[in-house]
């Protein structure tokens, strides 16, 4: 029968694991790096995995395909549910995420560490001892090109746009504005494409409480506050926003 399916470009694929993941149906699966549809009748064609492909590799198709069977999914579905089990009995960690290691959407849970050695014999030059201040940032990714739509921690957030620059010219960064948001982070002069639909979706897809849009001075930086305030608009919904802009110099502007 001729019906919607997935289709999977293995050469956009990245090895995310985030549409294995967000497929109800386990019809996808990472092999060898890959995502891979693994049996039609486990699709249903709805799509739930393309929202959260980073990089656009799955798109939907009309073609030759057995019928989706209900049954046969439970009974996958079952059987995965059974081989996780058994392996958390033998202590075993499931294996949820077969992709690169610096894509795996992940919450951060902060910590004050102990200075290293390295840091005890850093000083300032009046000879006093620096104390590492800690980081604030809550989650992984943070690139925008790279962070899936319905990343979890995108539900009740404090949203952070922001100019990879900026981080840099402003001393206090983290604690201006990374504490207690989530943070995306690109360069609207150097990365190719337009972040305003990935932006849009994000906001549309998911419960945004604030939205903060950090920018250098220089012109080419408006394209990061240009995409952020048209993807809000295009989402239809209305939060509060601001935007920041940072002189070269690390002063507010």
């Amino acid at each position: 029968m001729i019906r919607t399916m997935v289709h999977i470009d293995e050469e956009k694929c990245n090895g995310c694991g985030a549409c294995a993941a967000a497929c109800h149906e386990g019809a996808i699966a990472m092999i060898d790096g890959k995502a891979k549809l693994i049996r039609d009748d486990y699709c249903d064609g709805l799509g739930n995995c393309l929202p959260v492909c980073p990089t656009n590799a799955i798109t939907l198709e009309e073609r030759e395909a057995a019928a989706y069977d209900e049954e046969a999914v439970q009974k996958h579905l079952n059987i995965k549910k059974m081989i996780a089990e058994m392996k958390e009995q033998k202590g075993q960690k499931p294996t949820e995420f077969a992709g690169c290691p610096g894509q795996k959407v992940q919450n951060i849970r902060n910590r004050q560490s102990e200075p290293s050695a390295s840091d005890s014999s850093a000083s300032t030059s009046d000879n006093t001892a620096c104390t590492p201040s800690p980081s604030q940032l809550g989650q992984w990714p943070v690139q925008i090109k790279l962070v899936p739509v319905n990343a979890p921690y995108f539900e009740n957030a404090d949203l952070l746009i922001a100019a990879d620059c900026t981080a840099y010219a402003y001393g206090d960064f983290h604690n201006r504005f990374i504490k207690n948001r989530i943070t995306l982070i690109g360069c609207p002069k150097l990365d190719e494409g337009d972040y305003t639909e990935k932006l849009t979706a994000i906001i549309k897809n998911n419960s945004i409480k604030s939205l903060t849009i950090v920018r250098m001075e220089v012109p080419c930086c408006g394209g990061i506050e240009r995409a952020a305030t048209e993807a809000l608009k295009s989402s239809g919904k209305f939060i509060p926003w601001q935007v920041v802009t940072i002189g070269i110099d690390g002063n507010l502007v």
